[in-house]
């Protein structure tokens, strides 16, 4: 799999919980946009509508070479899974106060654009402090080097 986009925020804002990769609902000129990188998913997050999973402010750009049928840069996009699947997350989202995020959307073997989602807890503020001096004492250990 070839990663076209990566979600730096979810892991500093998130602690990781579980992974999945799902397919996700796109038009023609969504797919092209995101093949060439113009597409963002830092703000977004993934909703539950009538026992089908939504990602929600996902934003990828309109294609410049198509004017007249291109899509719209912030609709709802469904995502692709199995109903047992979506059934665990939503009953993990309504007990206990997880949400899911997308992580990463990346090009298959086959072609298809997958999503990689997590299901999520947030992290306190010194959590977050934690994680910033973790990084920083591996980064001056690999420049000791």
């Amino acid at each position: 799999m070839i990663n076209l986009l990566q979600n730096k925020k979810a892991n500093f804002e998130y602690t990781i919980l579980e992974k999945l990769t799902a397919g996700i609902q796109l038009q023609g000129t969504e797919v092209k946009s995101i093949r060439e990188g113009k597409a963002s998913i830092s703000e977004a997050y993934c909703h539950f509508i009538n026992g089908e999973i939504y990602i929600i402010g996902m934003h990828i750009s309109e294609y410049k070479q198509i004017k007249h049928t291109n899509h719209e840069p912030l609709r709802e996009r469904k995502l692709l899974l199995k109903k047992r699947e979506i059934n665990k997350l939503s009953k993990s989202v309504k007990e206990k106060g997880l949400t899911v995020v997308p992580l990463s959307v990346s090009l298959s073997e086959t072609g298809f654009i997958k999503i990689e989602i997590g299901l999520v807890k947030g992290k306190k503020l010194y959590d977050k402090r934690e994680s910033l001096k973790e990084k920083d004492i591996k980064r001056q250990t690999e420049k000791n080097i």
